[in-house]
């Protein structure tokens, strides 16, 4: 484990890539100027209401004291504090293995960002293979990325943005046969570098490392990776796996999943409800 403490600690003084952390202009603003397409692309794209799946787990806006969203808002704290020091706004949510929570943060840390004021957010479901973003928010799976890089619909078409917020998604899009194939089109490039010019932070919710090289290509054209492990399912073994996988070391930090409730949100449940009397 000692590359995961190694990659964690590099992260605070240099950027994805092994390049010096200088170039604090372009941080916390997008890293390209917008293209003529994309300047008026907010405004071009459909609203959808805020109707997520009885069963998906997201933050409820309305309750933000439960510890979850905290969680969230302290891992968005830590990236936005990155942001300040690095250009990050792309930004790879994975796992070693299926089943451990990858597109469970992508979704909630997407909510998270989008809750700060003037901070536009977009999630991508660029998990071809097993797509779950649509369906955590109820909108039509296509059309999405695969139509767009398959020339068949137009970028303001893909994009949703949620009634209220600053949250946009982009859905996986029509099944393919091909999806590593799709992903090493000059277009897929081309996307990812040019949406950062639109939203503060781009976050893609991916393949896991071992069962596909989605993920590891997406990192290359993104500016850092998340990786997401499950206590009690998560091996250190495949950990080491997924991240000896990677062509470059980019990554960020590792989000631990499927915590119990036990005495931290206790302590957490207690220090709220008696902030709160003591307000009324």
């Amino acid at each position: 484990m000692s590359r995961v403490h190694d990659a964690l600690r590099r992260a605070d003084t240099t950027l994805p890539g092994g390049q010096p952390a200088t170039d604090h202009a372009a941080a916390g603003r997008p890293v390209t100027s917008a293209a003529p397409e994309l300047r008026d692309l907010l405004e071009k794209i459909q609203s959808v209401p805020f109707t997520p799946s009885p069963d998906a787990s997201l933050l409820d806006t309305a309750r933000p004291s439960e510890a979850p969203a905290e969680e969230f808002r302290s891992l968005r704290t830590r990236l936005n504090h990155l942001q300040s020091l690095q250009p990050i706004h792309s930004v790879v949510i994975t796992s070693a293995s299926p089943a451990e929570g990858k597109s469970f943060t992508a979704a909630n840390l997407a909510l998270a960002q989008s809750q700060l004021e003037g901070s536009m957010v977009l999630l991508a479901d660029f998990d071809f293979r097993r797509p779950v973003v649509h369906t955590l928010f109820q909108v039509p799976r296509s059309p999405g990325i695969t139509d767009f890089l398959q020339g068949k619909a137009s970028l303001d078409e893909i994009i949703k943005r949620v009634e209220g917020t600053n949250l946009c998604i982009m859905p996986a899009g029509e099944a393919v046969l091909n999806p590593l194939e799709l992903l090493n089109l000059p277009e897929a490039k081309s996307l990812i570098d040019r949406l950062p010019a639109v939203f503060n932070w781009v976050i893609l919710d991916t393949p896991p490392l071992l069962f596909a090289a989605d993920a590891n290509l997406l990192s290359t054209l993104c500016h850092g990776l998340i990786l997401v492990v499950r206590i009690g399912t998560t091996t250190i073994d495949s950990v080491t796996r997924a991240m000896g996988s990677l062509c470059q070391n980019n990554i960020l930090g590792i989000v631990v999943n499927g915590a119990h409730r036990g005495e931290l949100y206790s302590k957490y449940t207690y220090y709220h409800s008696y902030y709160y009397s003591k307000a009324e």
